[in-house]
């Protein structure tokens, strides 16, 4: 593509079109491979970065997508990657542990401590060649370890849906311990976010006792926001839902930057705000536009991550640290899920299913890991090892699913019915699910 004489506006615009035509092509074969739409749009944007079509003549990356229009991609980016975040928050509704919360609690426990611990072990080996000297060994190490005990919430619905588990004990247990192992994640990372901004020990503490204060604020806002949004399911003047609720998200995620910790937090906490007491009409009228708009944005995300992994750098030694950080992501999360699993009463085949579910990362993963990046905790060659980790280990559960013979074919009306592992009172059936052609 020619950039010269375009407007940088127009050569952006074409860009989109770009991403979102060749992910529709690509997410049309995942499918044959039993494949979420995440994976082709993690491949996507690295099939046309460095790693693949910078192999080829011209430097294709740069024409196509040339540095002046990545400011712009990033923008548009930026704006369904805090929808999305949005959604995931509100998706999460831990409400549904009443009743079972403290045998959910101790499998959602060891599903992030196990892989914290075993990650942490491999951060401290990876540290010497890969930590920046000039930044806090503990923030490299305690990122990357949270980065080893993710689970994709989001996917996993999309995963679970997909494979006809849902309201199954398999898929609501998984569906559970990943929403509990998300929101302990999410913490860690904004400790880790305070450790790297910080420039000394009292930074460190201002900025989390200013989080805290923002915690405490948004709890307070909730009954607020409950009103507004009924007053405005009852057609009160001026009061559009999805008007409101996106300024909210936007608001949100820009008192988070000022804080000091990354906009998507915002997001995501004014996502757990949302009342959960309306179905339909709610998810009709705010739900599904948004996620209408985060399906056309969010593959903009992946191409702004694409352009920054680059397996050429890698190396015979990157290749040995890559099979070391795939062994220990699996294992680690194997190993925390399949014998807890077993104890509690699951066959051996659901708990393997189990652990295979729990074992997804995807695009909660990559998100993390762009934050990582942005903040310079981990550098363009770790950063590029975790990228692949999380697509081979989501891409790893349709397959795994289908061998041990647990998916079954989801009826025919189960597009349209209230979802059962969808939060009780939440927003009908779930949206996040939903993402993807």
């Amino acid at each position: 593509m020619a950039a010269e004489g375009l407007p940088t506006e127009a050569i952006a615009m074409a860009d989109v079109a770009i991403v979102l035509l060749a992910g529709r092509l690509l997410i049309g074969l995942s499918r044959r491979l039993r494949q979420p739409p995440v994976v082709a749009e993690i491949a996507i944007g690295i099939m046309l970065g460095p790693s693949v079509l910078g192999l080829l003549p011209g430097d294709l990356p740069e024409r196509i997508f040339p540095h002046d229009a990545r400011p712009m991609l990033s923008a548009v980016a930026q704006v369904g990657l805090l929808l999305f975040m949005f959604l995931a928050g509100w998706e999460m509704d831990l409400g549904r542990l009443r009743g079972r919360g403290r045998s959910i609690g101790v499998m959602a426990g060891l599903s992030m401590a196990v892989p914290l611990v075993l990650g942490a072990g491999a951060a401290v080996l990876l540290a010497g060649r890969y930590a920046d000297a000039g930044r806090s060994t503990t923030a490299f190490v305690l990122f990357l370890s949270t980065a080893f005990a993710i689970t994709a919430f989001p996917v996993l619905a999309r995963i679970i849906k997909d494979s006809g588990l849902t309201g199954t004990r398999v898929g609501s247990t998984a569906m559970a311990c990943a929403a509990v192992g998300d929101v302990l994640a999410w913490c860690v990372l904004v400790l880790v976010v305070a450790i790297s901004e910080s420039g000394s020990p009292g930074d460190f503490f201002t900025v989390v006792g200013l989080s805290a204060a923002y915690g405490l604020v948004a709890f307070a806002v909730r009954p607020l926001l409950r009103f507004l949004v009924g007053r405005s399911r009852q057609g009160a003047s001026g009061a559009n839902p999805l008007v409101l609720i996106a300024s909210g998200v936007f608001l949100s995620a820009w008192v988070t930057s000022w804080i000091g910790i990354h906009a998507i937090f915002g997001a995501f906490a004014f996502g757990l705000m949302m009342p959960r007491e309306t179905r339909g009409e709610l998810h009709r009228r705010v739900a599904a536009p948004l996620t209408g708009i985060v399906t056309v944005l969010l593959p903009v995300f992946f191409i702004v991550t694409g352009l920054s992994v680059n397996v050429g750098v890698l190396g015979p030694a990157g290749l040995s640290y890559l099979g070391l950080i795939l062994v220990v992501a699996v294992l680690g999360k194997y190993a925390g899920t399949v014998l807890p699993a077993r104890m509690s009463g699951m066959s051996w085949r659901e708990a393997g299913a189990f652990g295979t579910l729990m074992n997804t990362r995807g695009l909660t993963e990559i998100v993390i890991l762009d934050i990582g990046r942005q903040l310079g905790v981990i550098d363009t060659e770790m950063f590029t090892m975790m990228v692949i980790m999380a697509l081979v280990t989501t891409a790893m559960a349709g397959p795994l699913l289908h061998m041990l013979g647990i998916t079954r074919t989801a009826a025919p009306h189960d597009e349209t019915r209230q979802d059962p592992a969808a939060p009780e009172g939440g927003t009908g059936r779930s949206a996040l699910a939903k993402l993807g052609p």
